[in-house]
C-alpha cells in the first residue's frame, strides 16, 4: 500500500513539474490593458465608469438619431465584431444610423467585473447604466450569440425602452447536437480548462474561429490576432473561464413574453447554435420575422456584414 501511495505521489509530482515546465515554455503572459488600448481604440472609442468598471464603448453615426441601435457582441468577442456593419449603417444611403456598441464585462477593453458577477441581470444593468448616462430613453437592440441572449433579456427587463429587437444566431434554448468550437469545448472540460489561464496559443484561437466561420477564406489574420490579443488582455482569461465554469442561467420561458417587433437573423451553417433555433424563436416571439443567410456560419456580422446590414436596415427603416 505504501509503495502504491509513494508511486502515486511520484506520478502526481511529475505531472505537476511537467505542467509547470510546459507553462514556462509555451505559456502566454497577460497583455497590459493600456498596451491594447493604444492598438484597438480609435477616435470614436470612449470609456465610462459603470459598476466599478471602465466600460469601452463607441457611439457613432447621426447623434440626432433619438432611437439608436445598440449592438452586443458574443463570448470572447468585442465591439470590433460590429465595425463593418456599423460602417455600412453609418453611410448616408442607409440613413446614417446612430450605432452604439460596447465591450461587455469580461471581454475586450472593458475587462473583468471586479465582483466576478456574470449574469444576464448583471449584463442588463451595465447596458441600462450606459444608456442612462448617454441620455438614451429608447433604443433598438441587437446581439450575436451570447450578445443575442443579452439583448432579449434586456428587452424582457425593459420592454418600454426597446423599440425593436434583433437576434443574430442568438443563445436562448438548450443546446442540441451542435459540434461547437475547439476553444469552447476545451473551456468546458474540468481541470484541463484551468490550463487555458496560462496556455492559450494563437493557433487555438484560429482553429476556434475557423469553426464558427463557414467560408474560412474570409477569416482575416488581423481578426485572429485581435481575438487572441483580447483573450490575453489582463484578467480576461480568468473572467471568460469563470463564465464557462458557471454557465449563465437563463429562463427560456421568458422569450414567450416578448412582444417587441423582432428580427431573427441566422447563418444557415451555424455549427455552434443550430439554425433549428430559428423556428423556436419565431414560434415564441409572435411579432417576429426571419432572415436566413445561406453559406454563412455563427458570426454573420463578420462573415457577411453587407447582408447583415441590409437585413437590419430593411427591418428598422
Amino acid at each position: 500500500m505504501r509503495k502504491i501511495l509513494k508511486l502515486s505521489s511520484y506520478i502526481l509530482l511529475t505531472l505537476v513539474c511537467l505542467t509547470l515546465v510546459t507553462i514556462m515554455v509555451v505559456g502566454q503572459k497577460d497583455i497590459p490593458r493600456n498596451e491594447l488600448k493604444l492598438k484597438y481604440t480609435n477616435k470614436a472609442s470612449k470609456f465610462i465608469p459603470i459598476m466599478g468598471m471602465n466600460v469601452h464603448y463607441r457611439d457613432e453615426g447621426n447623434q440626432q438619431d433619438s432611437i439608436p441601435l445598440v449592438l452586443i457582441h458574443g463570448t470572447s468577442s468585442s465591439l470590433h465584431t460590429w465595425e463593418k456593419v456599423t460602417y455600412i449603417l453609418n453611410e448616408q444611403s442607409y440613413g446614417n444610423k446612430r450605432v452604439i456598441a460596447l465591450d461587455m464585462p469580461a471581454f475586450g477593453l472593458t475587462g473583468p467585473n471586479p465582483e466576478n458577477k456574470y449574469s444576464y441581470e448583471n449584463f442588463t444593468a451595465v447596458i441600462d447604466s450606459l444608456l442612462i448616462k448617454l441620455n438614451v430613453t429608447t433604443c433598438m437592440i441587437g446581439g450575436n450569440s451570447l450578445g443575442g441572449g443579452i439583448a432579449w433579456h434586456y428587452t424582457v427587463a425593459h420592454p418600454n425602452k426597446v423599440a425593436k429587437l434583433i437576434l443574430i444566431d442568438a443563445s436562448g434554448y438548450p443546446k442540441k447536437n451542435e459540434k461547437g468550437s475547439l476553444g469552447f469545448i476545451i473551456a468546458q472540460i474540468p481541470v484541463i480548462n484551468n490550463l487555458l489561464l496560462y496556455i492559450t496559443p494563437k493557433s487555438l484561437v484560429q482553429k476556434s474561429l475557423e469553426d464558427v466561420y463557414f467560408n474560412k477564406s474570409l477569416l482575416e489574420q488581423s481578426t485572429v490576432t485581435r481575438y487572441h490579443d483580447f483573450l490575453l488582455c489582463a484578467g480576461n482569461r480568468k473572467a471568460a473561464l469563470s463564465l464557462f465554469k458557471n454557465k449563465i442561467a437563463q429562463n427560456t420561458e421568458l422569450i414567450k413574453t416578448i412582444q417587441t417587433p423582432t428580427l431573427i437573423l441566422w447563418g444557415r451553417e451555424d455549427g455552434l447554435i443550430s439554425v433549428d433555433n430559428v423556428a423556436l424563436f419565431h414560434k415564441d416571439i409572435k411579432n417576429s420575422q426571419v432572415v436566413i443567410l445561406d453559406k454563412v456560419g455563427h458570426v454573420p456580422n463578420e462573415e457577411a456584414p453587407k447582408e447583415v446590414a441590409n437585413a437590419i436596415y430593411q427591418f428598422i427603416k
